[in-house]
C-alpha cells in the first residue's frame, strides 16, 4: 500500500531521484491552489449574492495554476514560471481583497502565506526580497485604498454576524494551508535529506559519517589489529584492449559490485578501487577479534565467484579474468583526510605489506602472511609457501589457503560464519 501510495506521489509532484526540491515543491503548490480555486469558485456560484467577478477570479486563477502545474510538472519549464506564478497570486489576491469587503472579509490574510510560498520557491536571496517587498507594498496600497477611497472596496452583502463567521473560516483555512505547505516543504526536505544520508553512506562508513556531520572532521583512528584484503586481475589489460570502453566499465562493474556484496556478508569495509584493483579490510571502523577470519571467508567466497564466472565464460567462448588476492593483518590508521572529495582510507605499513602479498600471489588463489595465518590456522586448510621474496618488502612468510577445515564446514543448517564465531570465541 506505501509503496502504491508512493508512487502516486511521485507520478503527481515528481520522483526525488529526478526532480529537485524546488521543482517538486512548486508542482505540489501549483496543483493544490489550482484545486482550491476552482473549488472557492463553487462559494460564489449564487450570482445573486455575490459579484459574477468573484466567481471568475476563482475559476480562470484555478484554471491558470493548473496550467502552471502542467507546464513544471510535464514540460519541465518551472524555472522561468517563478514571477508569472507569483503575479498571477498577488493578482488574485488583490481582486479578492477588493472584491470582498478588504480587510474585513478576510482575504488579506493570503498575504502572508504568498510571501511564504515566494520565500519556498526562490532559488535566490534576491527573488525572495523583491517578493517579500512586493507583497509588502501591495498589501500596503490595499490599506491605503481602504483608508482613503473606500468606494473601490465592495462591501460584505451579508449580515455582520455572517462576516464574522467568514472571516473565522478564511483565517482558519489560511492556516491549514499554510500547514499543508510547510508539511509539504519539511517532507521534501527530509526526503532530500535522505537522499544525501545515503550517498554520503555510500562513501563513508555510517560512524564516520555521523562524525563528519557532528564535527566537520574525523579525527583517525589507530586499530591495533585489522586485516586488509588486495584483489587485482591477471591479465586485465590484454582483455581490455579487446573490449570498448563501455564494455570495459561494465564488467569491472560486475565484478566489484559482487565483491561488495560479498564484502557486506562478511563484515568487511570497502576502501576503494583503483583501476582493476579492489581494496577492502576487515575489523574497521568497528574493532572485531574475528578480522582475519571475516577476511578469509570472503576472499574465498570471491575466488569461488570468480571460478564459476570463469565457466560461464569458458562456456560462451569468451576471455576471462583471473584473480590474485592478497591478505595481511596488522595495526593500521583509518579515518578521512582533507575537506574536499573526501574518502575513508587506511594507511600504515599493514596496508603496503598486504599489497605485496597480492603481487606476489597467484591466480585464483588466496594467498595470505604468515601473520595472517597464525591468526586463522585454526580455521582453514594452508598450504606453507615459505619465505617469498617482495618488492621492498624482502621475504614475507606466505601461505595459499586452500579450504575451510572440514569439521568447521556448514553442517546441521549452521553456516560457516555462525560455526566460525562460536569456534572463536571457545578459543
Amino acid at each position: 500500500m506505501f509503496q502504491k501510495a508512493g508512487q502516486i506521489i511521485a507520478f503527481l509532484f515528481g520522483d526525488a531521484r529526478r526532480n529537485s526540491l524546488e521543482h517538486r515543491v512548486f508542482n505540489t503548490i501549483s496543483l493544490l491552489f489550482g484545486i482550491a480555486n476552482l473549488g472557492g469558485s463553487l462559494n460564489f456560484i449564487d450570482f445573486a449574492q455575490y459579484p459574477v467577478f468573484l466567481f471568475l477570479a476563482h475559476l480562470v486563477s484555478g484554471a491558470l495554476f493548473l496550467v502552471f502545474y502542467y507546464l513544471s510538472r510535464f514540460l519541465n519549464i518551472y524555472r522561468v514560471l517563478y514571477w508569472p506564478f507569483l503575479l498571477l497570486i498577488s493578482g488574485f489576491l488583490t481582486i479578492s481583497i477588493l472584491r470582498d469587503a478588504g480587510s474585513q472579509g478576510g482575504s488579506h490574510y493570503y498575504m502572508i502565506m504568498a510571501v511564504l510560498v515566494g520565500t519556498i520557491l526562490a532559488r535566490r536571496i534576491g527573488q525572495v526580497l523583491l517578493a517579500f517587498v512586493m507583497f509588502t507594498l501591495l498589501t500596503a496600497g490595499l490599506f491605503y485604498i481602504e483608508i482613503y477611497d473606500p468606494e473601490m472596496i465592495v462591501p460584505y452583502p451579508g449580515t455582520n454576524e455572517e462576516r464574522l463567521m467568514e472571516l473565522a473560516s478564511q483565517f482558519i483555512f489560511m492556516m491549514i494551508f499554510t500547514a499543508v505547505i510547510v508539511e509539504i516543504l519539511v517532507r521534501n526536505l527530509n526526503q532530500e535529506r535522505g537522499k544525501s544520508d545515503a550517498l554520503l553512506l555510500n562513501i563513508l562508513p555510517e560512524s564516520i559519517a555521523e562524525e563528519l556531520k557532528r564535527n566537520d572532521r574525523v579525527a583517525p583512528l589507530h586499530y591495533d589489529g585489522a586485516t586488509v584484503l588486495f584483489t587485482d586481475f591477471v591479465g586485465f589489460t590484454r582483455i581490455a584492449e579487446q573490449l570498448s570502453p563501455q564494455e570495459l566499465i561494465e564488467e569491472l562493474d560486475n565484478c566489484f559490485r559482487l565483491f561488495d556484496q560479498i564484502m557486506r556478508k562478511h563484515n568487511l569495509e570497502k576502501i576503494k578501487t583503483i583501476g582493476d584493483a579492489y581494496m577492502a579490510v576487515a575489523g574497521i571502523p568497528e574493532a572485531n577479534p574475528t578480522h582475519a577470519v571475516d577476511a578469509v571467508l570472503a576472499a574465498l567466497q570471491i575466488q569461488r565467484c570468480m571460478e564459476q564466472l570463469k565457466n560461464e565464460k569458458l562456456a560462451q567462448g569468451r576471455d576471462f579474468w583471473e584473480l590474485r588476492l592478497g591478505i595481511h593483518s596488522g595495526p593500521l590508521v583509518a579515518g578521512v583526510i582533507g575537506e574536499k572529495k573526501f574518502a575513508y582510507d587506511v594507511w600504515g605499513d599493514t596496508v603496503n605489506t598486504a599489497s605485496r602479498l597480492e603481487s606476489s600471489g597467484e591466480k585464483a588463489r588466496v594467498n595470505i602472511s604468515g601473520v595472517t595465518y597464525h591468526k586463522v590456522q585454526e580455521f582453514f586448510q594452508c598450504e606453507f609457501r615459505g619465505n617469498v621474496h617482495a618488492k621492498n618488502k624482502g621475504d614475507i612468510e606466505m601461505y595459499f589457503v586452500t579450504g575451510i577445515l572440514p569439521h568447521l564446514a556448514e553442517a546441521d543448517g549452521v553456516t560457516p560464519n555462525e560455526r566460525f564465531q562460536s569456534r572463536y570465541w571457545a578459543l
